[in-house]
């Protein structure tokens, strides 16, 4: 039997589960709001245009209007001044696209800080335990923030001085930018940094470093608890675009199950 005869065999069994990390798309959906006099992208609406009626007596459908960056989505090159030159969305690599995904699990210092930032210590103090960051694999950062996936506010967690929501210190941005061979780095808030990576050095530094390098991001995952530290595997898929810098994301995660 081939590998994926057993790959698809083991599905057919229930063997291996599929999970679904991706939060469901809505006029809720909770999306980044930029201060001015910077713009925002508009909001998810579906707009019907028939439904079993006169303009359409047998079908049903509508048309969507997004931002690229809305809910569970991929962050491409292009999207950030650092990798301008890079790939767009449609230009991604399938094969990048499909990988090993290990979880980093900081859940119990986000509850003590909500401005939390992953360090370079913690992914050496992770990689001790577990192993090596894969090679075209994805780093996926639990900090519990899927807890608030359906609550706008809660979600991004504003006050007077700015968005309090974890992320990552700018030296470990640039660090799993150019010293580590993963294809992308996945979180459960709004976006890949923190909410006030604006005040580090460089401003927004995983934007900055992860895209500049040729990595990816994916935001606002769901349910990063099902998976084990290690053993999952990831499927992203966005939309093929042109020229987009990002895309609406379904994200699965294929884990076995222990025999």
């Amino acid at each position: 039997m081939s590998a994926l005869s057993e790959f698809s065999a083991a599905l057919a069994a229930g063997s291996i589960r599929v999970i679904d990390l991706t939060n469901r798309l809505s006029a809720t959906t909770p999306a980044l709001r930029l201060p001015d006099p910077f713009a925002n992208l508009i909001d998810f609406r579906l707009e019907q245009v028939s439904e079993y009626d006169e303009p359409g007596p047998f079908w049903k459908h509508a048309n969507i209007h997004t931002g690229e960056h809305i809910g569970t989505h991929l962050d491409a090159p292009v999207h950030w001044i650092s990798g301008r030159d890079g790939h767009d969305v449609s230009e991604i690599p399938p094969a990048r696209l499909i990988g090993p995904a290990v979880v980093i699990d900081k859940t119990a210092e986000v509850a003590e800080n909500p401005d939390f930032l992953l360090e370079v210590d913690d992914v050496l103090a992770w990689e001790a335990e577990h192993g090596p960051l894969p090679e075209n694999g994805w780093l996926l950062y639990r900090t519990g923030w899927d807890e608030f996936a359906d609550d706008q506010d809660a979600f991004l967690n504003a006050d007077e001085t700015g968005s309090h929501t974890p992320g990552i210190s700018a030296a470990c941005a640039e660090w799993l930018a150019t010293e580590r061979p993963i294809s992308g780095f996945g979180v459960e808030t709004v976006g890949i940094d923190a909410g006030r990576g604006a005040e580090l050095d460089p401003p927004f530094p995983a934007h900055y470093h992860l895209l500049g390098h040729d990595k990816y991001g994916i935001t606002s995952l769901q349910r990063l608890a099902d998976l084990p530290a290690t053993g999952a595997v990831l499927v992203v898929a966005p939309l093929p675009i042109v020229g987009g810098s990002g895309s609406p994301t379904r994200v699965l995660a294929l884990v076995a199950d222990a025999a």
